[in-house]
C-alpha cells in the first residue's frame, strides 16, 4: 500500500512539475521567458486518451491528467520548433562566412581586407538597422508564427483599402525590440529573419567590390535593412498585400516564396544591378572599343569553398523555413535544396566546357549557387525530379547572364552577383509557378488546398509569381538606384582612382590583406 502511495505521489510531482502554466488575458501579452508557450492547444488529436475515473479520482483536487499531460507534450512540441528554427538561423548565420570568402577569392588580393571588412562588417551594421526597424516593419503585423507558439503581439499592420479590399503596406510595432514584444516567440522570428535579411545586405557588395567606398557601404548597409528590404519581405511573408492576392483576387495562393528566392535574393541581386550600373566598372575592365577584359580572381580553392559553406548553410535556409522540427516535409525541402544545387553546378560546368572548351570551375562554383537560389522559393512545394531540372535550367542560364550583363550592358560584377541572385531568385519564383505539385501547402496565406503550378492545373500561381517579380524589380532597382546616386552626393561611392590602382586595403580599412604581397605586383 505504501508503496502504491509512493508511486502515485511521485506521479504527480513529475506531471505538476512538467506542465506549463497558463494565465488567460484579455488581449496577448509578451512572455520573455516562455511560461505560456506550448498547451493541449499546441497538441495535434490532443482529445484523445481521456482520463480512466481513477485517474480522475487520484487529481480530483487539480486539472485533468489528460490536459496536463497534453500541456506538457504541446510545450514540448513548441520547444523542438523553436530549437530547430533557432539552430537553422546559427546555420544561415555560418552563410556570412561563405559568402566573405567567395567574394574574397574571386576578387584580387590587393582588396582583400576591404571585401573581408564588408563582408564582415554587414553582418553587425545590418543587424543594427533590422533591430531599429527592419523588423517592426516586416513583421509588425505578421500576428506572430503557430508553430512556435504564438507571438500575437505581433499585431498592428498599416493597411490601406482599395477596391474594397485590404492592402497591408507595413507593420508598426516591434521597433527597437521593445516592452511591448519582449516575448520569446518573437525573438525566434527577429533572429531568423535578420540571418536573411542579412544574406541580402552582403549580395551588392561582391557586385561593388574593389572600388566601393567603405562610407558609402556603410549607409547601404543600414538602408537597406532598415527600409527596402523589410518592405518588401512584409508584402511577403509578413502578411502584406502581395501574399493576399490570392484570397483577394483569385491568384493561387497569393505570392509564396517559402524560403527566400525574391525576398532574399533577388532583392540582393537587384540592388546589386543598381549599384553596379551607378558606380561603374573597375578601371581596366573594359577596353576602347568596349570588350571586356578579364581580371581574374586571387584565390579560386578560397572562393570554391566559400560556395561550399554557403551550400552547408542553406540547409538551415530551406529546411528551416518550415519553422516546425515536427514538419516532416523538411526532409523533401533538404534533398530538393541538394539536387538543385548540383543540378546548377553540372549544368553550369558543362555549358562552358562545351562553349569554350574547358570547364570552368568557377564559374560551377556559381552554378551550384544558381542552382540553391532558384529551389529556394519552390523547394517545399516540387518534387525531387523537378528540383534537378530547376538546378539544371539555373546553370545555364546563370552563364547566359554573366555573359549578358558583361558583353551586352557593360556592367562590371566581379563575382556574378547579379546572375546569381538577381536571375536565378526571378527563375525561382517563376519555378515555383510553374512545377509546384499539390501535395503541400494546404491553408496557406488562408487558401483551402494545396499548392499547384502551371503544368498541374493551376495558371493563377503562376500569374502570382510573376506579379512577385514584376513588383520586386520594379520596387528595388528604382529605389536603390535613387539611392546610390543621393548617397553619392553625402559620401563619395567610388575611391578615387590611385586608390583603386593602388588597393583598398590600406586606405579604406586601415589593413592589409597579404602584407608580404604588398610590392609583389604579380599577385595583385
Amino acid at each position: 500500500m505504501l508503496k502504491n502511495i509512493v508511486m502515485a505521489l511521485t506521479l504527480a510531482m513529475v506531471i505538476l512539475a512538467g506542465s506549463a502554466t497558463v494565465f488567460a488575458a484579455d488581449a496577448p501579452k509578451p512572455d520573455p521567458i516562455g511560461a505560456t508557450i506550448g498547451t493541449s492547444a499546441d497538441v495535434v488529436n490532443a482529445t484523445g486518451g481521456a482520463p480512466t475515473e481513477v485517474d480522475m479520482d487520484k487529481y480530483k483536487d487539480s486539472e485533468p491528467l489528460a490536459t496536463k499531460l497534453a500541456d506538457v507534450v504541446g510545450h514540448n512540441r513548441i520547444s523542438i520548433n523553436m530549437v530547430w528554427t533557432l539552430v537553422c538561423g546559427f546555420l544561415v548565420m555560418f552563410m556570412q562566412l561563405g559568402f566573405a570568402l567567395a567574394e574574397t577569392g574571386f576578387t584580387r588580393a590587393k582588396n582583400a581586407g576591404h571585401t573581408m571588412g564588408m563582408n564582415m562588417m554587414v553582418y553587425g551594421i545590418g543587424m543594427l538597422g533590422f533591430w531599429l526597424t527592419g523588423f517592426a516593419l516586416q513583421m509588425g503585423g505578421s500576428g506572430g508564427a503557430a508553430t512556435l507558439g504564438g507571438g500575437g503581439v505581433l499585431n498592428q499592420e498599416f493597411v490601406i483599402n482599395l477596391f474594397g479590399k485590404d492592402f497591408g503596406l507595413f507593420g508598426t510595432k516591434g521597433f527597437f525590440l521593445g516592452d511591448s514584444v519582449y516575448d520569446t516567440t518573437v525573438l525566434t522570428m527577429f533572429l531568423f529573419q535578420m540571418v536573411f535579411m542579412d544574406t541580402t545586405a552582403t549580395i551588392p557588395t561582391g557586385a561593388m567590390a574593389e572600388r566601393w567606398t567603405f562610407k558609402n557601404f556603410c549607409l547601404y548597409g543600414f538602408f537597406i535593412s532598415m527600409l527596402v528590404y523589410p518592405l518588401y519581405a512584409n508584402w511577403v511573408w509578413g502578411g502584406g498585400w502581395l501574399s493576399q492576392v490570392g484570397a483577394n483576387f483569385g491568384l493561387g495562393h497569393g505570392v509564396l516564396d517559402f524560403a527566400g528566392s525574391s525576398v532574399v535574393h533577388m532583392t540582393g541581386g537587384v540592388a546589386a544591378l543598381a549599384g553596379a550600373i551607378v558606380i561603374g566598372p573597375r578601371l581596366g575592365k573594359f577596353r576602347a572599343d568596349g570588350t571586356a577584359n578579364a581580371i581574374p580572381g586571387h584565390h579560386i580553392p578560397m572562393a570554391l569553398a566559400g560556395c561550399l559553406i554557403l551550400a552547408f548553410g542553406w540547409f538551415g535556409f530551406n529546411a528551416g523555413s518550415t519553422l516546425s522540427g515536427g514538419d516532416l516535409r523538411i526532409s523533401v525541402v533538404a534533398v530538393n535544396t541538394m539536387l538543385a544545387s548540383a543540378g546548377g553546378a553540372m549544368s553550369a560546368m558543362m555549358y562552358m566546357w562545351f562553349r569554350y572548351g574547358k570547364p570552368d570551375i568557377s564559374m560551377a562554383g556559381n552554378g551550384l549557387l544558381a542552382g540553391l537560389v532558384a529551389i529556394t522559393a519552390p523547394c517545399a512545394f516540387v518534387t525531387p525530379i523537378s528540383s534537378v531540372i530547376i538546378g539544371v535550367i539555373s546553370g545555364v542560364l546563370l552563364c547566359v547572364s554573366v555573359l549578358f550583363v558583361e558583353n551586352t550592358l557593360k556592367i562590371d560584377d566581379p563575382v556574378g552577383a547579379i546572375s546569381v541572385h538577381g536571375v536565378n531568385g526571378a527563375w525561382g519564383m517563376l519555378a515555383l509557378g510553374l512545377f509546384a505539385d499539390g501535395t503541400y501547402g494546404d491553408k496557406l496565406n488562408g487558401v483551402d488546398g494545396a499548392v499547384k503550378g502551371l503544368f498541374y492545373g493551376d495558371p493563377s500561381q503562376f500569374g502570382a509569381q510573376c506579379l512577385a517579380v514584376a513588383v520586386n524589380f520594379i520596387f528595388v532597382f528604382v529605389v536603390m538606384f535613387i539611392f546610390f546616386k543621393i548617397s553619392d552626393k553625402i559620401f563619395k561611392m567610388r575611391v578615387p582612382a590611385e586608390v583603386e590602382q593602388e588597393g583598398l586595403d590600406m586606405a579604406e580599412v586601415a589593413v592589409i590583406g597579404y602584407p608580404e604581397f604588398s610590392i609583389n605586383k604579380t599577385h595583385r
